[in-house]
């Protein structure tokens, strides 16, 4: 009787189990609900947009000055480290002046010794004068000889011709000492300008010789003010123009932008104009080397926030517009020069295909100048990357 009942049990739940199993099968293929299609959308916004050049740019000093020795000797003294604020005529270094010294008091010598010799001359030359006159009125009277009167008119052309030699030879003296005052003074290295000072390459007890080349001793800049040079490339250089607004921003603040600046000029020359050589220029010629312009803007800098040889992301403003709609680029459909077509979801999932005007186009975002308002949502594209929906679509003009 046990075993009557088990298997009436295990037979009735056989039965639940295969009801259940049915009506789950009937719920699938006769009560499914359809997926929709998603597509990617992107709503109509309102703000600035702008169409600019990009540009990688290097930031030097506006005004940089390498302070050299002008005169050969061994560094006595450098009375300034790197760092140190300067201004225009302070002390910067001095160069051991014995040499120079030196020289300055042989010519100053030399300057006495010549100007003795003309002083000796002129008493000669009073003396010739005086037996000329006597040796004239003798001859005059016809009591003198002939020959003594040439021989006096021959000493006094002499000693007149040594005076004017000696004239040319106190000039020569001069400037010789006055070009040993100036070389004694350039052993007094000062600041040409106020800045900092960026660069110091010697030490003291160095010895410089300015006859090879000229030893730079310290190098001077001024960094209130900066100068950014950006490479713009041969393709983008022919739509920049000088005056341009243009803006940048540098690696430690890549969110703040130093804007409200002008481009200044633009280098005629590449770079490599600066290579003379034929086989440079063959090679240059030969190769597909990038060509880069350069590009050139000032910015003030009173919290010495930017510093020589700084990386800096350059923008040049091509075109702008304020306070526009705008859309993703990549949602226009279809495009004929401002006239274009795009795709907008409406709430209710139909799809209108609008026809709208475009403005500025910077490949990222483009102007919607009529044709959609603001907050509509547009077609970017079908799910996981596919393209937007190419089924039949309602115009509206």
């Amino acid at each position: 009787m046990g075993f009557i009942r088990n298997f009436f049990k295990i037979k009735y739940l056989i039965l639940v189990i295969a009801i259940i199993l049915f009506a789950f099968i009937v719920k699938i293929l006769f009560f499914s609900i359809p997926e929709s299609t998603p597509y990617i959308t992107a709503p109509v916004l309102r703000g600035d947009i702008e169409k600019t050049v990009l540009a990688d740019g290097s930031i030097s000093a506006f005004n940089q000055v390498s302070v050299g020795a002008q005169v050969s000797g061994q560094i006595k003294k450098i009375y300034v480290k790197l760092g140190d604020e300067v201004k225009r005529g302070d002390m910067i270094a001095e160069i051991d002046d014995l040499k120079q010294k030196n020289s300055l008091k042989q010519n100053e010598a030399a300057l006495e010794s010549l100007k003795a010799q003309r002083k000796a001359k002129e008493a000669n030359l009073r003396n010739f004068q005086l037996t000329y006159e006597r040796q004239l009125k003798l001859v005059n009277k016809g009591v003198g000889a002939q020959s003594d009167l040439d021989l006096a008119v021959a000493n006094l052309d002499a000693t007149k011709a040594d005076i004017t030699a000696l004239d040319a030879d106190i000039v020569r003296a001069n400037i010789a000492v006055d070009t040993a005052k100036v070389d004694l003074g350039y052993t007094k290295i000062t600041a040409p300008i106020d800045g900092v000072i960026v660069a110091k390459p010697v030490d003291e007890g160095q010895t410089v010789n300015s006859v090879q080349s000229a030893p730079t001793i310290v190098k001077v800049a001024q960094l209130d003010k900066m100068t950014v040079e950006a490479k713009i490339s041969e393709a983008d250089v022919i739509n920049v123009e000088q005056g341009m607004p243009v803006y940048f921003t540098i690696l430690g603040r890549p969110n703040d932008r130093f804007s409200g600046l002008t481009l200044r000029a633009i280098e005629p020359a590449s770079d490599s104009i600066d290579s003379d050589s034929k086989s440079s220029s063959s090679q240059s010629s030969s190769t597909t080397n990038a060509v880069y312009y350069n590009g050139l803007f000032d910015v003030d800098n009173p919290d010495k926030i930017l510093r020589i040889s700084m990386t800096a992301q350059v923008y040049i403003v091509l075109d702008e517009a304020k306070d526009v709609l705008y859309i993703p680029s990549m949602a226009v459909q279809k495009r004929e020069t401002d006239n274009a077509t795009v795709l907008v979801l409406k709430e209710s999932g139909e799809i209108d295909e609008r026809r709208v005007v475009l403005g500025i186009d910077n490949n990222v975002n483009v102007e919607i100048k009529s044709g959609l308002n603001e907050g509509e949502s547009v077609v970017v594209g079908g799910e996981e990357g596919k393209s937007a929906p190419t089924r039949r679509a309602r115009v509206r003009l």
